[in-house]
């Protein structure tokens, strides 16, 4: 929403953000998956376009889709005229789960057809390795450290404040979940916040109960003296603290998982089978009403976020089991919203673009189930701050007629360019009163360039700086140094199992002196580190990089980071209810369940 210099950019229609939908189970060796060399299609992560709406990212952390409208300015694009923009981001998906990857046992005929009519980015980097900062850096275009509110959530002092809603931060229009899709959501195997908390509860109440009754013991043996009070209360607390236990699932369910169409709540809680349904009609509906200007829509998927809520037309349709299943059904809804543009004319007049918040959840597996996604040929996965698997995504995009088709580039580049350049196709200016670190990505994409305007990236683990790149162009070299890596387990894994993601800091990360150092020109799966023995430039690599990470902290302003515990501390009493609270149940998308998707 800023008022750029040309003419403005300014929000005008509707956020629409699906929600994250995700399939159980796929059970294979990663061997299993495709072969041959993984290349990344571009993703799309263009959000917002405007320099106020910076913040808007606070709630970005699980599934979100996004409609705004351009208004028309002065101001040319690469043909003359503003395109329509289309943003698609998948949540927690591998790389190497696409055809156009060189997947060839999950089926993404969609997505691969993206690929093939537009350019693809075979060195597409996210700006941190989980949703929460990602989808942040994707919005503002900016590195998460500058900002610091990596928050998610909906209010602040009250139920209905809406102090974090997409309509405070320059959005028009929101469908979606304002939370994020997890496991809990269908008392699933996997727990991301459920477990954790009966755990604590229940051992609550033990040490309560186990107080109660040496107190009433003592009491009845005349061994201590005094009023039964303590007793009593104690015994409250005992049974609140069980009952509390017993239904914290429930609870989560009512509290967390739910729709909401602007300010107000139209399920609650979810009917998942027919929430991909319900994201289809709004974006059909979306683009039919916005049809004749300018509008930008982004869709993020609940998929293949788990618990891999998927249809029953998909269930048992792939090779790889649920995640597999999750995977094909977001091909087909991919498939469908293309089908919606080419029915209202817009095909030619829409830039579609496709890509993932970060890599495949290596630890998302339950027995010989792998419910997460398969990163390819790149080490590592979601939540670990430098490693390869964690942070280089599909990217895809499409202008027709614009875009050359086929075009594949092998520089580097950021989620976080995608800001500047919707600002720039917007007609709008990059705003000048911040550090922005994405880069306009026309001129790559258009072939007037051949260099990313990307020197170096820095890739952080929270606030921990764990890795960077430069790219030295006049070489044609990658480098990656690693500063900090994490131990996996068990011992020889590649990856932390065992624990829901790697940790950031702490003894159970190792920092090296000097840093590891990769050539990913090279080796991109960075599986041989450097020495000064088979490397002569190993200490003027370290050296310039070095002087760019210092350089790159110079910029940096003191700000308060929110992924700690008490920013993510669960506070139900916060969140909208229906009804009264905890007994929030309602259904006002109006008329029967749609039906289930037709025959793939």
């Amino acid at each position: 929403m800023g008022e750029p210099l040309c003419t403005c950019v300014r929000p005008a229609t509707a956020s629409l953000r699906p929600l994250r939908q995700d399939s159980a189970s796929r059970s294979s060796a990663p061997g299993r998956r495709g072969s041959g060399d993984h290349i990344p299609c571009r993703k799309d992560e263009g959000r917002e376009i405007m320099s106020r709406l910076e913040q808007s990212w606070n709630w970005l952390a699980v599934t979100v889709g996004a409609l705004l409208t351009l208004t028309p300015s002065a101001c040319g694009d690469a043909q003359g005229s503003r395109p329509n923009v289309l943003l698609l981001m998948a949540d927690d998906f591998g790389i190497g789960d696409l055809g156009c990857y060189g997947n060839n046992t999950i089926r993404t005929p969609n997505i691969d057809r993206l690929a093939q009519d537009g350019v693809m980015l075979t060195q597409h980097l996210a700006a941190a390795s989980v949703c929460t900062p990602s989808r942040a850096a994707f919005l503002t275009g900016r590195y998460p450290l500058r900002s610091g509110k990596w928050h998610l959530g909906l209010n602040c002092e009250s139920s209905s404040d809406h102090c974090h809603h997409p309509l405070n931060h320059g959005f028009d229009h929101f469908y979606g979940m304002p939370f994020s899709m997890m496991g809990d959501c269908i008392h699933w195997e996997l727990s991301e916040k459920r477990a954790g908390m009966e755990h604590k509860l229940n051992v609550c109440f033990q040490i309560v109960a186990l107080a109660a009754l040496t107190l009433a013991a003592g009491k009845l043996a005349r061994l201590t003296s005094g009023s039964w009070t303590p007793v009593v209360w104690l015994t409250i607390a005992a049974i609140l603290l069980f009952t509390t236990s017993r239904f914290l699932g429930v609870l989560i369910v009512h509290a967390d998982c739910f729709l909401m169409r602007n300010h107000t709540i139209t399920e609650q809680p979810m009917r998942v089978q027919r929430t991909t349904s319900l994201i289809l009609t709004e974006v059909a509906s979306f683009i039919q009403r916005n049809k004749q200007r300018p509008f930008l829509l982004f869709v993020s998927f609940l998929h293949v976020h788990t618990p891999l809520i998927t249809t029953e037309k998909f269930h048992g349709k792939s090779a790889h089991g649920l995640y597999g299943d999750n995977t094909e059904e977001m091909d087909w809804m991919v498939g469908k919203i293309l089908d919606t543009l080419d029915m209202e004319g817009l095909t030619n007049s829409t830039l579609v673009y496709f890509t993932s918040d970060h890599g495949g959840s290596l630890e998302s597996q339950l027995g010989n189930n792998q419910y997460g996604g398969w990163n390819g040929i790149y080490k590592g996965g979601k939540g670990m701050g430098g490693w390869e698997g964690g942070i280089r995504v599909p990217g895809i995009f499409r202008w027709p007629g614009v875009l050359p088709a086929g075009r594949v580039i092998h520089e580097p580049t950021s989620l976080m360019d995608v800001f500047p350049t919707v600002v720039q196709l917007g007609g709008g200016e990059v705003p000048r009163d911040r550090v922005i670190d994405g880069r306009d990505l026309l001129p790559l994409l258009l072939g007037t360039t051949q260099h990313s305007a990307h020197e170096f990236l820095l890739h952080y683990c929270e606030d921990s700086l764990h890795a960077a790149r430069w790219h030295q162009r006049d070489e044609g070299r990658v480098w990656k140094v690693h500063f900090a890596t994490p131990v996996f387990h068990p011992h020889g894994a590649g990856a932390c199992y065992g624990r829901a993601v790697c940790p950031c800091f702490g003894d159970q990360v190792t920092h090296h002196h000097p840093p590891l150092l990769f050539d990913l020109s090279r080796d991109p799966s960075e599986a041989h580190a450097l020495t000064p023995d088979t490397e002569p430039s190993f200490y003027q690599v370290l050296d310039t990089v070095a002087r760019a990470v210092e350089g790159h902290r110079r910029s940096l302003s003191p700000v308060p980071l929110q992924l700690g515990a008490r920013g993510n501390a669960w506070r139900p009493w916060l969140q909208p209810c229906c009804g009264p609270f905890p007994l929030c149940r309602c259904d006002r998308e109006g008329g029967p369940a749609p039906g289930p998707p037709r025959e793939p």
